[in-house]
């Protein structure tokens, strides 16, 4: 019997990880983005990343079914940009610096690296996709990056 989604929560939150905003546009090409946690790079050759997104995300299907996205890695001062995208608010890019990458795709101004990808794949994962990008661009920025660990989060020492 698989443990508990609480045993399974309660095990994962003990594995520190980084903080990102995956973005895309919408059918009218305006913004979207949602924080996420779930991310990893897959592969150097061809670069490859993926991203898991909830199936009840409101940019699900934007993501799924669309052509581009982009991971914004947060700077370590931008925990409130984390808390707003994992929020239910619907303008999340209302009063946010950002600029329009090379894949169309929003980036964040200060992040500590974006990376900008157009879709090769989408697979299922449970209540998640699993989107997988060829990163066609990054940006790099200077900044250290926010983590996220047992709920709370933190900085690099």
């Amino acid at each position: 019997m698989p443990v508990s989604k609480d045993e399974f929560r309660a095990a994962l939150c003990r594995f520190p990880s980084g903080v990102t905003i995956v973005t895309t546009t919408d059918a009218e090409h305006r913004p979207a983005g949602i924080t996420v946690s779930a991310f990893a790079s897959v592969s150097l050759d061809p670069p490859l990343v993926l991203a898991c997104i909830d199936k009840r995300a409101s940019i699900h299907d934007w993501l799924t079914e669309g052509t581009h996205f982009a991971v914004n890695i947060l700077s370590e001062d931008q925990e409130h940009l984390s808390r707003r995208f994992a929020s239910k608010d619907q303008d999340r890019f209302s009063d946010i610096s950002h600029r329009v990458g090379v894949t169309g795709a929003p980036l964040l101004d200060d992040a500590a690296a974006c990376l900008e990808c157009v879709v090769v794949g989408v697979y299922p994962g449970g209540d998640h996709s699993i989107v997988v990008g060829q990163v066609e661009s990054t940006t790099l920025g200077e900044h250290r990056p926010l983590t996220y660990h047992r709920g709370c989060y933190g900085r690099l020492a």
